[in-house]
Parts: C-alpha cells; sequence; structure tokens
C-alpha cells in the first residue's frame, strides 16, 4: 500500500464514526519533494471523495513517512528491501557531510520495518490469560512483576508495573509461557483516552490508526528526515507528528513509548521494544513495561531539580520537540487535552508508587556533568547506583546483552560501558590513562544475538530475520569480538526475539584478603563529588565524602528499553574527570530495575538461560545482507 492510499484508508476510517475537523497550522515551504506528494496526495483524496464525503480538505500537504501495508492489504514484498534502504540512507548521509568513515557506518545502527512475507493477524488467536506472573517478595520486584486490578470496564491496571514479553502468533503452546501483552490490553478501552502520546522508530500509520478512537487527539514522536530538522506536522485527523534534531540526519529516533491519559484523570505510561507496525506486536518477540499513574489530589510545585521518573521523562519530552507540538495542538483544535505542559506530568501525576529508574539517551553533544550524568550509559551508572545495585570491588559484574543491532566494538567501549554497568564512577573511568584504557581485554559481556541457524529453524525462517542486523564487514573484522557472542533463543518457542534486554549479574571474585579491604578503604575520602554522588548540581569546589551504597541482598539488575548494545545507542566517552563530554547518536529509552534472586534472574529474562555460547568453529551471526531469501 502506497502512502496515498495509506494515508485514504485511514481518512475513510475517521470518517466512519465521526467527521472531526481537520485543520493544519501554517507550516514551512516544502521543498519540491513534497510538492510532488501534494499532487499525488490530492488526487488520492479527490479519487476517494465517493466514500470519503464532507472532510475539510488540508491547506497544504502533508508528508507521511513511508511504511509496509497495513493489516487489511495483500502482501508486498519487504525483507528483500532491506539492504537496499540501508544503503540508500548511507548515501544520503554522503550526500549532506561528504564520505563518512567505515566506522562511523558500522555505529550506525539500522532499525527495522515489518517483513512482507508474514501469516496475518495472530494475536486474536490466543486465548487472553489472566495475570497469573509469579511476584517477588521484594517492593522493587512486585512493582514489575505487579498485581493487576480489573477496571469497571474490565481492563486490568497495573498500580505497581507490570513487565510482561508480547504475544506471539508463532509462540509453542506447549512451552509454559508466562502472561503476555497484546497491542488492544496495553492501550486498553479506546474510548476513555482523553489524549495519547506516543513515540516510535517507523510507524504503520493505517493500522496503529485503528486502535484509537478517531475523535482522540494523538501526537507521536517519530525518526527526522535525512535533514535532521525538527519538524511538526498533522498527518491524520486529530494526528500530529513531530520529531527532533539529529545532527547532520545522523542517528535514530528510537524511543518507544505511550503516555495515554485517559478521562478519569489515569495517566498509563508505557515503555516497549516494538514499534507500531504489526509485524512487531505478532510475529517477533518483544518486551513491554506497564504501570497506571493516579491523578495527585492537587498539584505540586514544578521542581527544576528533580531528577526521579517523571522529571526524567519531562527532560526527554523537552528533547523530542513536544512542548512546541504541544502548543500547536492547544492552539488550533484541542484546547482541552490534560496535558497542556510538560512540566504537568510531574506536577499532576503521582508517580510515588513507580520503583523503576528511566534511562534515557538524548542525541547530541553533552559536555560537563551535570549533562552527562542525565543521558547514555552515564545514566545507567546513576540508575545503578540510586538503586542500590552497585557491584563494588569484592563482586564482579556479568553482562548479557540482547538486541536486534550489533554495533562496532572495542574493548575501550566495552570496558567504558561495562564501568558504568558496575555502577562504577565515570570520573575514575578518565582518570585512567587512555593508553591504559585502549589495551584492556575485553569485559565480562555476553552479546546475545540469533546465530544464522537459529534464524534458519525459527518458525518463518530467513524471510523472518529482516529486522535483525549484523553486518559481514562487521563480523569478520579482524578484532570483532566473536567469541563474546551467545545465541537469542526465545522462551516461547522458534520466535527471534527484537526485545533489547541488559541481565546484569553478580559473581564474588574470591575471597578478599585484608589488604584488599586496607587499599579501599584508603581510597574513601574527599575528593570532587561527581551527579552520581548527588541529585543536585554542584561546582568543582563542592568536596563531599564518597562511599556509594552496595546491596549485598540484589543479585543484579535488568534493563528493559529501546538500547541496543551500541556506542550510538548508549554513547561514547571522552575528555578528562574535569571536563568529560559523552557524544550519543540515538534517542533511547528503557527502565533499569534490581533482582532479588535466580528466580528473579530466570522470569524477566527473555531468553533461555544460561545462553548457549557460539561454537566459533561453526557458528556464525545471522547476517541478512548475506540472505538469499531477503535479496531476491
Amino acid at each position: 500500500m502506497t502512502e496515498d492510499e495509506q494515508l485514504e484508508r485511514a481518512l475513510a476510517l475517521s470518517m466512519q464514526d465521526s467527521q472531526p475537523k481537520f485543520q493544519l497550522p501554517v507550516a514551512p515551504q516544502e521543498d519540491d519533494d513534497e510538492a510532488q506528494f501534494m499532487a499525488d496526495l490530492q488526487r488520492a483524496i479527490e479519487a476517494s471523495k465517493a466514500e470519503v464525503s464532507k472532510i475539510q480538505q488540508p491547506e497544504r500537504p502533508i508528508p507521511i513517512q513511508s511504511d509496509p501495508p497495513s493489516r487489511s492489504q495483500t502482501h508486498t514484498p519487504f525483507l528483500s528491501d532491506r539492504a537496499q534502504l540501508e544503503r540508500e540512507r548511507l548515501e544520503r548521509q554522503k550526500r549532506l557531510r561528504g564520505e563518512m568513515i567505515d566506522e562511523e557506518k558500522d555505529e550506525i545502527e539500522v532499525e527495522e520495518l515489518p517483513p512482507a512475507k508474514r501469516h496475518h493477524p495472530s494475536s486474536s488467536n490466543r486465548p487472553a490469560r489472566a495475570n497469573g506472573g509469579a511476584s517477588s517478595s521484594s517492593t522493587i520486584s512486585r512493582s514489575i512483576t505487579g498485581t493487576s486490578t480489573p477496571a469497571t470496564t474490565g481492563e486490568q491496571l497495573f498500580w505497581d508495573g507490570e513487565l510482561r514479553q508480547t504475544a506471539n502468533k508463532h509462540a509453542d503452546l506447549k512451552q509454559d509461557i508466562p502472561p503476555t501483552f497484546r497491542l488492544t490490553e496495553v492501550i486498553g478501552n479506546k474510548s476513555e483516552i482523553a489524549f495519547a502520546l506516543l513515540s516510535s522508530y517507523t510507524t504503520l500509520w493505517g493500522w496503529i490508526y485503528e486502535f484509537f478512537d478517531p475523535s482522540t487527539p494523538v501526537l507521536i514522536v517519530s525518526q527526522p528526515d535525512e535533514t535532521g530538522q525538527e519538524s511538526v506536522k498533522n498527518i491524520l485527523p486529530n494526528w500530529v507528528r513531530t520529531t527532533p534534531f539529529l545532527r547532520s540526519g545522523r542517528g535514530c529516533m528510537h524511543m518507544k513509548f505511550m503516555l495515554l491519559f485517559h478521562k478519569t484523570g489515569r495517566l498509563r505510561v508505557v515503555v516497549s521494544t516494538a514499534n507500531f507496525v504489526d509485524f512487531d506486536w505478532r510475529d517477533i518477540e518483544n518486551t513491554v513495561w506497564v504501570q497506571d499513574i493516579p491523578l495527585r489530589a492537587s498539584p505540586i510545585p514544578h521542581d527544576p531539580k528533580a531528577t526521579d521518573f517523571p522529571a526524567t521523562f519531562e527532560r526527554v519530552l523537552k528533547a523530542l520537540n513536544v512542548r512546541s507540538a504541544l502548543d500547536i495542538m492547544i492552539r488550533t483544535d484541542h484546547p482541552n487535552i490534560p496535558f497542556k505542559s510538560i512540566s504537568d506530568l510531574r506536577r499532576l501525576w503521582d508517580f510515588s508508587k513507580v520503583k523503576v529508574k528511566l534511562v534515557a539517551s538524548i542525541a547530541g553533544k553533552h559536555e560537563g556533568w551535570p549533562n552527562v550524568i542525565h543521558t547514555g550509559h552515564t545514566a545507567l551508572m546513576k540508575a545503578v547506583r540510586d538503586l542500590g545495585v552497585r557491584a563494588g570491588k569484592e563482586r564482579e559484574v556479568i553482562v548479557e546483552c540482547q538486541g536486534s543491532s550489533i554495533g562496532t566494538y572495542s574493548t575501550q567501549w566495552m570496558n567504558e560501558f561495562h564501568c558504568s554497568a558496575r555502577g562504577e564512577s565515570a570520573e575514575e573511568w578518565l582518570d585512567q590513562a587512555k593508553t591504559k584504557r585502549s589495551k584492556l581485554p575485553w569485559p565480562p559481556v555476553k552479546i546475545v544475538f540469533p546465530s544464522l541457524q537459529t534464524v534458519r529453524n525459527s518458525a518463518l525462517g530467513e524471510p523472518g530475520g529482516g529486522t535483525m542486523f549484523c553486518r559481514k564487514s562487521q563480523w569478520e573484522a579482524a578484532k570483532f569480538p566473536r567469541e563474546l557472542f551467545y545465541d537469542s533463543n526465545s522462551k516461547q518457542g522458534r520466535i527471534l526475539m527484537h526485545t533489547k534486554m541488559i541481565i546484569a549479574t553478580f559473581r564474588d571474585r574470591g575471597v578478599i584478603g585484608k589488604s584488599n579491604k586496607s587499599s579501599s578503604s584508603a581510597q574513601k575520602g574527599k575528593r570532587r563529588a561527581t551527579p552520581s554522588d548527588s541529585d543536585t548540581e554542584y561546582s568543582d569546589d563542592d568536596i563531599v565524602e564518597i562511599d556509594p551504597p552496595q546491596s549485598q541482598h540484589y543479585v543484579g539488575w535488568a534493563y528493559v528499553g529501546s538500547h541496543n548494545f551500541t556506542p550510538s545507542a548508549w554513547g561514547t566517552l571522552s575528555g578528562s574527570s574535569f571536563s568529560p563530554t559523552l557524544n550519543v547518536t540515538n534517542y533511547e529509552l528503557g527502565i533499569v530495575f534490581p533482582l532479588k534472586d535466580e528466580k528473579d534472574v530466570d522470569r524477566v529474562a527473555a531468553w533461555k538461560r544460561p545462553p548457549r555460547k557460539y561454537d566459533t568453529r561453526k557458528d556464525i551471526a545471522w547476517m541478512q545482507e548475506e540472505s538469499a531469501a531477503l535479496r531476491g
């Protein structure tokens, strides 16, 4: 289905129940491509007037991103176009800023669109499961497993939070599969939603449009065009799309979340690994975290220094150009939406029961501790410390990283990330000599990614592997860490996983002698505070006692969100301990929470544990560019 047909279909759907007034704010002058799109769109709309009547035509064209067919359309080839789409994207970047070095190319992540060779809908084929997930005895673990409360409408509510995998058409029902989420269950009763704020890297517009009432105002954040410029545009009746800034058009707006504001005042917060395309919610496996947030009895004052969950989300929304989009919606057709200002999120809703930490990556160059500590892997480090799951000197951290895209790795970057995963200060890392950092061995990291054989044996075979990315040039590089790769096998059966998840577990280093304890004690003392030690800003003259809390009753922590295990997603640290710089390519978002015991670890992990280590004599990673099934 073409873009014109997608929009025409969505407009027609909107007219079946209501005929909302569709007006556009004044937009900047469109370029030649969009002018051509205007003409094409106008012809399509004119042709559909017999079916779609009494709709006010837009004043100027609405460019919408190219998407695959909706669920009611017959299949068109897709997977074979994936490699070509990536080549075209890289060519556009070359034209914008000249030839890029190979390493830069490898660090830019490829994201996922739904494959073409797929079987149609599925989520309705599997019976709904009651919320029967085991709950940990710890407060935070309960907030992840959650206990649901049925609403008066029959909808489940998750006041303590709920983490589940997505339901899948190809799941092996013989397996002991815990409760799963369908998108209909995540969104809930669409007639009760007063306003929705969504984010997705790629969106199948006609498909996602059907999950919301046509009269509901929706603001959606998506990937900018190749120029990387901010934009705000109406794309459908009551739907506004906003895009954030990307330097030179490089990188991804990769966040996947929902803020669903209900007419009762309740807010549902969703952080997931799935895009708004049918394939992500039916044929491959993803992970979703949901928590319902009550409205406060009365607003609280805005606190610009807050660093908690809603304050972090507010910083994210500002970076995503949501403020401009909200202003336009309020000034034009939707003056009564319940979320009028980004600062309302913390002022009006009570997040006191949220026990997870929100970790974001904001694309750009971040300089100085107050800025560096709020994004990328240094924000992960702060979350680990704030949760009390810092490993300490006596324990080693084993990190298992499941993702759908492989980056370009160096021992320096991987040790840099592992330093944050341990909860160690980034200041200590930067204090080490660059030559020492560059010569460190690989840290204890397991990269969980499907092997070629696993993809071939999956329910959809190679045609279903179009959303998993590892390039041949990466895999065959002389210093690429092939020995760190482990096979990705879903607990639900022969299903490929799009889930981005990190499981970090602690292991004792052995008996620690008195001399080591003395040495550790000697290192305590006065030094400059970093923002990882305090929620408040500081000056270089501030001196405090540093001894971050370490928890002995947790066995590790977990991350779930949009971050793949790549430098593009988590950032690269440089500079000095006095003047640090973190460069981040993508916009990413996820949650971090502690793991109480081994049962917690196995319950949360999406893959079968322990993962099978690649046999380097015969196993190779799945590389879609090498697949004849996707090239044809």
